[in-house]
């Protein structure tokens, strides 16, 4: 990083302090106080030549045999001792003093002390340097730790340079698409020559695109690491202060040391804090953040890509982005960062496993197989969690039981084992968690049950059944999500069967299954009642499934047809709560009997329970034919 100089106030003060110094003390007269009284003797002695009377002071040059005779006496050092020799007195109430000086032939002037330049330095410049320091302290305080008043237009950008990423595609697994589609920023980085010769230009921005945790960020930092260029990292949210122009400025200059250190990659990191469609919402403080996002779509336009400046971008949310970001010429290449499958989740745990120390019976590849959705960033977090748990049971290795552990733990939460229950709601969670699996084992489309507990975990869940999928699935047809939504009314019917009541204990299960079943209606177009329409008009992530509304949104439909979808998920909900218990009338047996050993043990595993239900011959044929494929 190169050095810049920055002027300060605090150079042109030491440099007066030493002018002063060299002034006063090397050509300037030495001055010595004496009391009136010696002054007085040395009047009488006829060793004063003049003096000079101001208002407190009495300044006296002696003579120059006086100031001989100090040399010869020692008494004062002969460096103190100069040419021009001043004594200073404390000026008297003496009437008889003008005549004593005259009585003996010494020379009297009198001096108006001219007090401005005292007045001035105290009343107006020291006040004035008070303000500066304590106007930059406040300016440096509210910026952040930044770098201060006189530089809050710059860029905050961390620079790393050539090898101080750290990251290369070593390190970096379960996206080949993503690599594949990034080397070719490296390879242009490297040999520009070979683009320019035939007229090719590689885009201008790149974003990359996923859910939060799969790598993006680290994809970025391995391109610059595989190129040996400096890398340019800032997040999108340290254009914007409170002061107006400022995140402008900023970009301004984080192009412009963009453009000093070329080739080089500029990486935006969190992008829609900056880049969200304007006019949206129609807040006034929001001028400030579309005034950056105007600069950098300006900045975008203007700069040459042959210069070697590649810019990066990474969000989870592009739906809210500005369209005028993305169109040709700016961020028109768009790189998807998914979760991975199965074969990349073994691939990152190899990646995170160099620095744990694993077991011999740790299999990577049945780790991989029991944690889908599980993004590079969780993936990571349970060989740490599995990496603490083994450390708090004294092994100096992490073995296949704390990977399990450290599994449930991510998913469900925290265990509570020192959470007391009294016998009826043990059994009502008992026979709850009895239902979900019970019904999981009965439906076509039901994800095989992996465990069954009814230990309390994380902050509300009395008791969890665990369910792990065979495979990585990418589209649902309706009759899967109609059993999915029988699994989670499972609960709920069997303590309808078993108790004839019922308990808040079903409340997330219903909430997820009315969610399910609005968006069968509303966004899948499966009712036959409302026909292939769909309704939600609703900004959905389609990253992450969640929906962000806007202020002042209006239904575009009737009420009519509001009625008729809340009738139609009413329909759902109660078909297959009628399905469920059916099923569960055919499994009282089961129901009882397994809710009774979870009573006892707490958890079962998932072949345990498909042994006591009769179906474990058709889980093992299942699991043989997952672990050939």
């Amino acid at each position: 990083m190169d050095k810049r100089t920055h002027f300060s106030i605090w150079y042109l003060l030491f440099a007066f302090l030493v002018m002063f110094f060299i002034q006063s003390v090397l050509f300037g007269p030495n001055v010595e106080t004496i009391p009136y009284s010696d002054f007085v003797k040395l009047v009488k002695q006829g060793k004063i030549q003049s003096v000079v009377l101001s208002d407190k002071l009495i300044m006296a040059t002696p003579t120059p045999s006086y100031v001989e005779e100090l040399k010869a006496s020692g008494k004062v050092p002969a460096w103190k001792l100069k040419k021009h020799q001043i004594l200073t007195s404390v000026r008297v109430q003496d009437p008889k003093m003008i005549s004593l000086l005259l009585s003996h032939n010494v020379r009297v002037s009198a001096k108006l002390e001219n007090k401005w330049l005292t007045n001035f330095l105290f009343s107006w410049i020291l006040p004035l340097i008070l303000l500066f320091i304590i106007w930059s302290y406040f300016f440096n305080r509210m910026g952040q730790g930044g770098p201060g008043l006189l530089s809050i237009g710059k860029s905050r950008a961390k620079i790393y340079e050539e090898k101080e990423t750290g990251v290369t595609f070593q390190d970096v697994a379960g996206q080949d698409e993503a690599k594949e589609e990034v080397r070719e920023i490296i390879d242009f980085l490297k040999y520009p020559d070979r683009y320019q010769a035939i007229g090719g230009r590689l885009p201008k921005g790149i974003l990359l695109v996923g859910p939060p945790g799969t790598g993006k960020t680290l994809l970025a930092k391995a391109v610059a690491g595989e190129a040996h260029v400096p890398f340019l990292s800032i997040s999108g949210s340290d254009f914007v202060e409170m002061f107006v122009g400022v995140g402008a400025a900023r970009v301004r200059d984080l192009f412009a040391e963009a453009e000093k250190r070329a080739p080089c990659i500029i990486f935006i990191d969190e992008i829609d804090a900056l880049g969200k469609a304007r006019g949206i919402g129609g807040v006034a403080g929001n001028d400030e953040r579309e005034q950056t996002l105007n600069q950098l779509l300006a900045e975008m336009d203007g700069f040459d890509t042959k210069k070697g400046v590649v810019i990066l971008a990474a969000t989870n949310r592009p739906e809210i982005l500005d369209p005028a970001l993305l169109r040709a010429g700016r961020f028109d290449r768009q790189i998807l960062v998914d979760r991975p499958d199965v074969l990349g989740r073994e691939a990152i745990l190899k990646v995170h496993a160099r620095k744990v120390k694993l077991a011999d019976d740790v299999d990577l590849k049945v780790i991989a197989k029991r944690t889908p959705g599980f993004v590079g960033a969780d993936l990571a977090n349970l060989l740490n969690e599995a990496a603490l748990l083994a450390v708090r049971k004294g092994k100096d290795q992490v073995g296949m039981k704390e990977l399990e552990e450290a599994i449930d733990r991510i998913i469900a939460g925290l265990e509570k084992k020192k959470r007391v229950m009294n016998k009826k709601e043990k059994e009502i969670v008992a026979v709850h968690e009895t239902g979900h699996a019970l019904v999981a084992e009965a439906v076509p489309h039901g994800d095989p049950v992996h465990r069954i507990s009814i230990i309390p975990r994380g902050i509300g869940a009395l008791g969890y059944t665990l369910q792990l999928p065979t495979e990585d699935r990418y589209l649902m047809t309706k009759e899967e999500l109609l059993d999915k939504i029988a699994v989670l009314l499972g609960g709920r019917a069997a303590e309808d069967l078993t108790f004839h009541e019922i308990s808040t204990g079903a409340q997330n299960d219903l909430e997820r299954a009315t969610d399910i079943a609005r968006r069968m209606v509303m966004s899948y177009g499966m009712s036959e009642a409302l026909g292939l329409v769909t309704f939600e008009k609703t900004p959905r992530s389609t990253l992450m499934g969640e929906t962000y509304p806007s202020p002042g949104q209006v239904k575009e439909y009737s009420e009519k047809t509001a009625m008729l979808i809340d009738e139609e998920v009413k329909k759902i909900i109660q078909t297959s709560y009628d399905r469920v218990k059916e099923i569960l009338n055919a499994h009282r047996d089961n129901l009882k009997r397994v809710s009774e050993a979870l009573m006892e043990k707490e958890v079962l595993e998932g072949d345990v329970f498909r042994k006591m239900i009769g179906k474990e011959s058709e889980a093992n044929q299942k699991e043989a034919e997952v672990m050939e494929s």
